[in-house]
């Protein structure tokens, strides 16, 4: 029989640099009202947005992407020559193909890397973490890209007030490498696809819908359990954690997962009430500002909890670079 040879593996990956990218153009409350059925303390009182950014006209997620990507890179220390896996984990493509990976890497510089899109729409980034860190753990790759780009706006009706409020653009981006010791834990993961009509595009020729309501209770009973799952794994007890950062979805919601995670000591993440929510880059765009702030220190354990449509979530444990 045929033996087939696999790479020497690594102890670990850990997260070597974050970059995030927000659009110009805010928009806020009081902008959405002047057009829609709504004003300020409705939409304060219910997801937490105060305002978000919106990209403009011609600008792409290749573009937005780049521009979290570079940041990341340039933070981390590495070249464009040392990555050799690029993931852009997105739900609001504006073409199925080429993939954004692709013509990302290309724009940065880096040559003839593993290149890929993923969609699992609010848990993206956790999904391709996960992917780049079995990658770098089995060899597969040395270093790897991973950023999370959304264009919502684009899918967005803007007369229904349901949806309008709540979604907007950005990328967040993270650099993983190889380490002595594991700097990113076990992923815990999982969908429900029986609910997945609860957030749906149903063509090319519509916008995003949702069952706000049914969401709000799926995600507010059933991802604490998963996030607590993802600590047990990675054996760190939520007193120990330094930073909690839930997809930036709604602040009541961000806000129940951290009260039932029981992390007293933790900084919770709230971008969303700047950055309003943009799906699969909510969590890395959170996480590069903390850090940019100086809100949590080197080396601490964050714990990333996505969620959204599909219903798919995913949750893991890393360290703070």
């Amino acid at each position: 029989m045929t033996t087939i040879r696999i790479n020497d593996t690594v102890p670990g990956s850990r997260v070597l640099a974050f970059g995030d990218y927000r659009p110009a153009r805010v928009v806020t409350n009081d902008d959405l009202a002047a057009t829609v059925d709504t004003n300020d303390e409705w939409i304060r009182s219910r997801v937490g947005i105060v305002e978000r950014r919106v990209a403009a006209e011609d600008e792409t997620i290749v573009d937005m992407a780049a521009q979290a990507g570079g940041k990341a890179l340039a933070a981390s220390g590495l070249a464009p020559a040392d990555i050799d896996l690029v993931i852009v984990a997105t739900c609001s493509a504006e073409t199925p193909m080429p993939s954004h990976a692709a013509s990302v890497a290309h724009r940065l510089g880096i040559a003839a890397p593993g290149a890929y899109d993923l969609n699992a729409a609010c848990a993206g980034f956790c999904y391709a973490l996960a992917a780049a860190d079995a990658a770098v753990r089995t060899g597969s790759a040395r270093n790897a890209l991973v950023i999370g780009a959304e264009k919502m706006s684009q899918w967005i009706d803007w007369s229904d007030r349901s949806t309008c409020i709540i979604f907007a653009d950005g990328a967040g981006a993270a650099v993983v490498g190889a380490a002595a010791e594991p700097g990113v834990g076990p992923v815990a993961w999982g969908s429900d696809g029986g609910q997945s009509d609860r957030i749906r595009i149903g063509s090319r020729h519509e916008y995003i819908r949702q069952d706000g309501q049914a969401v709000f209770r799926w995600a507010t009973t059933a991802v604490a359990p998963v996030a607590l799952a993802a600590c047990e794994r990675a054996g760190v007890a939520p007193a120990e954690l330094a930073a909690v950062v839930p997809h930036q979805a709604n602040l009541r919601i961000i806000e129940a997962i951290a009260r039932k995670v029981k992390a007293h000591n933790a900084v919770v993440a709230d971008d969303i009430v700047r950055s309003g929510n943009t799906s699969g880059a909510s969590i890395p765009i959170a996480l590069s500002r903390m850090v940019e702030r100086g809100d949590v220190p080197s080396g601490a354990p964050a714990l990333l909890v996505g969620f959204g449509a599909g219903l798919a979530y995913a949750a893991q444990v890393i360290q703070i670079p």
